[in-house]
């Protein structure tokens, strides 16, 4: 290679850095305005979670929950007041998303959730199944969300869960609403002949 050649192979590199004080203390800065944000969205969750302390706490499971009806595993997104898609309950750990094994007897939906609190719905608090597409922030494709109304407390709420397999959720908006409708309007002639 000629000089000149060498000479511009050595303009070409780039210019060293020499204000490191600068860029380590505009790292430093955007480092704290992140922690910052999330220390703000971390107390607005708990700020929630205590105006929502008058909610009772979660029935547990009974010790004999009868013969299964429907089972299904997928991940439980949250629950929510009824009829208010994105008011997310972070009360009693309501909040928190989760892996979920959900399991329908005569008794009720039991919502067993790894790694967050457990809970169970009995048929007497069941309202309503139906399929959406959103609850708390979640949105799916039409229909890819079943959705549970039930009482709790003094209030209604929706919890949301979408099956491992999303084919599944027809069949447990029938079996929980023909639950419902039985509990409400029972047959007069059961048992009679």
């Amino acid at each position: 290679m000629t000089s000149a050649a060498l000479l511009l192979a050595a303009e070409k590199e780039s210019a060293e850095v020499t204000d490191w004080a600068a860029r380590i203390g505009w790292v430093v800065g955007l480092g704290l305005f992140v922690a910052l944000v999330y220390w703000l969205m971390r107390e607005g969750w708990k700020w929630r979670g205590t105006l929502q302390g008058d909610l009772p706490e979660l029935p547990a499971a009974p010790d004999d929950l009868g013969p299964v009806r429907l089972g299904m595993s997928g991940r439980y997104h949250g629950s929510t007041t009824a009829g208010q898609w994105l008011d997310r309950i972070v009360a009693h750990g309501l909040g928190t998303r989760s892996r979920v094994e959900l399991t329908l007897t005569a008794a009720g939906l039991d919502v067993v959730r790894p790694g967050a609190t457990d809970f169970f719905v009995p048929v007497a608090a069941l309202r309503e199944a139906r399929l959406d597409k959103g609850i708390a922030g979640k949105v799916l494709t039409e229909g890819g969300l079943l959705v549970v109304t039930w009482a709790h407390g003094d209030k209604l709420l929706d919890s949301g869960f979408r099956s491992d397999h999303a084919a599944e959720h027809g069949e447990w908006v029938d079996a929980i609403n023909s639950m419902i409708d039985k509990t409400e309007n029972p047959t007069e002639t059961e048992g009679a002949r």
